[in-house]
């Protein structure tokens, strides 16, 4: 009874899949299911699968899990398998007589129906509550759906269509619910947070958002992903700058520096307006910490274009930085109108060189730390040390604080740590507390 009543859940791809992932678990567990979720062997009899169909990586990923588990369906030792998310909103046509192993293919945003396909009902009074799969002292918190931008490279709005901002007043309620679940670290994430508001205020909204996130008893830390360079709603730094328990971190995705290649992405930002918004953000928020991504082999980039990208990322100097190389992804401008020219195992140097470059970089940062106290939350203990984050590092991505055992420390709680040593993405340390 217990295998019958027990569904597993597996999510891939990014942070908003995991939001829909944990919001999909809190219905089931109140219809009287019991919910494991990302483990290494099911232990129920239904699998969820959540897929991610942003890159050929990913859409890789999600065809070789549904594939596994399908051979399990095979074999009887699971007895039904669903599958949800980008990847199958993306191909629900041509999915389903491909992989017939699979009993029902949703979408991403028609998972309710899930629900009922398992003959239970879903709950509107739950709507703002989740079962969290991270460490209990920190969440994510999606404020949007969708994209308006039109980057020739991205099939992010053809999954999830036009940009969709939820109400603030519904994003506070379900802070202060989180907060009563014991969180204290929020990561505001969207598709584009710089967007957020102006198809429900006719206005940029995130300023006022995140002050009256921060605004709530409790929330100790508030950290910013996916902005756009574009419009980006300049008044934020003055909240950064001004609330204290808004972390000095921003993640904004520039992709580019090159003329040339920002027109061909078509992000509406040019170059020097780049380093005008980095120097503005750098001149407003002092001590900032930014994190970009890059996007390096997109259809007619040339050795100009990349030695200015590398110039770009040795003069800027991020604290955090992603490099992936171009995807040639079905339906998107880039694919429609652009041939894929350049060979793979150039985009893939590519994007070696300019790690290369912040590997170094992220050393003399990480270097610039030793001998400070800073503020650490503890995620977690290993064997050797106690793991955690400054709020200058976003879980999963960013570097992380190995910090010795001489005290004892309880994870979730925040702690002086004076910074002893460091090396490219990690720094160590010992508690003053």
């Amino acid at each position: 009874m217990k295998r019958i009543n027990t569904i597993d859940i597996i999510t891939l791809g990014c942070s908003k899949n995991l939001v829909d992932s944990e919001m999909l678990s809190r219905q089931l567990e109140a219809n009287g299911y019991q919910v494991t979720h990302d483990s290494e062997k099911p232990k129920g009899s239904i699998v969820i699968i959540n897929t991610c169909g942003f890159i050929g990586d990913a859409k890789e990923e999600s065809i070789n899990t549904i594939l596994q588990f399908c051979e399990l369906r095979k074999k009887r030792k699971i007895s039904k398998l669903y599958v949800m998310g980008c990847l199958s909103g993306r191909y629900i046509k041509e999915l389903p007589a491909e992989i017939p192993e699979v009993d029902k293919f949703y979408g991403k945003f028609n998972w309710k129906e899930l629900i009922a396909d398992l003959g239970k009902s879903y709950l509107p009074r739950l709507a703002l509550e989740r079962t969290l799969t991270t460490p209990s002292h920190y969440a994510y918190l999606k404020i949007s759906e969708g994209c308006n931008r039109t980057c020739s490279y991205c099939a992010i709005p053809i999954i999830t269509g036009r940009h969709h901002s939820r109400p603030i007043e519904e994003i506070e309620e379900e802070v202060k619910w989180l907060v009563g679940q014991g969180v204290k670290e929020f990561q505001l994430i969207a598709q584009d947070l710089s967007y957020y508001g102006m198809d429900l205020y006719k206005s940029l909204k995130l300023p006022e958002l995140t002050e009256r996130i921060a605004d709530i008893k409790g929330v100790e830390w508030i950290r910013l992903h996916y902005a756009y360079p574009a419009k980006f709603p300049l008044d934020l730094l003055k909240v950064i700058r001004e609330r204290e328990n808004v972390c000095n971190y921003l993640d904004i995705a520039l992709q580019h520096i090159s003329d040339n290649m920002l027109q061909k992405m078509r992000r509406n930002v040019s170059k020097s307006q780049t380093h005008d918004l980095i120097n503005r953000i750098r001149g407003e928020a002092p001590g900032i910490h930014l994190r970009t991504t890059l996007l390096t082999g997109h259809p007619g980039e040339t050795e100009e274009d990349f030695e200015q990208l590398m110039e770009f990322v040795r003069k800027t100097r991020f604290e955090r930085m992603g490099v992936f190389p171009y995807s040639d992804e079905e339906g998107t401008y880039a694919n429609l109108n652009y041939a894929d020219d350049i060979p793979f195992e150039v985009k893939q140097a590519r994007v070696d060189g300019l790690m290369a470059v912040q590997q170094d970089i992220s050393l003399e940062i990480n270097k610039s730390k030793v001998g400070q106290t800073l503020k650490v939350i503890i995620d977690r203990e290993e064997p050797d040390y106690y793991i955690g984050r400054t709020e200058f590092d976003s879980p999963e991505v960013d570097p992380e604080v190995l910090v010795s055992k001489e005290k004892e420390l309880q994870p979730g709680n925040f702690y002086d740590v004076k910074i002893t040593g460091a090396e490219e993405f990690d720094l160590y340390g010992k508690s003053e507390c």
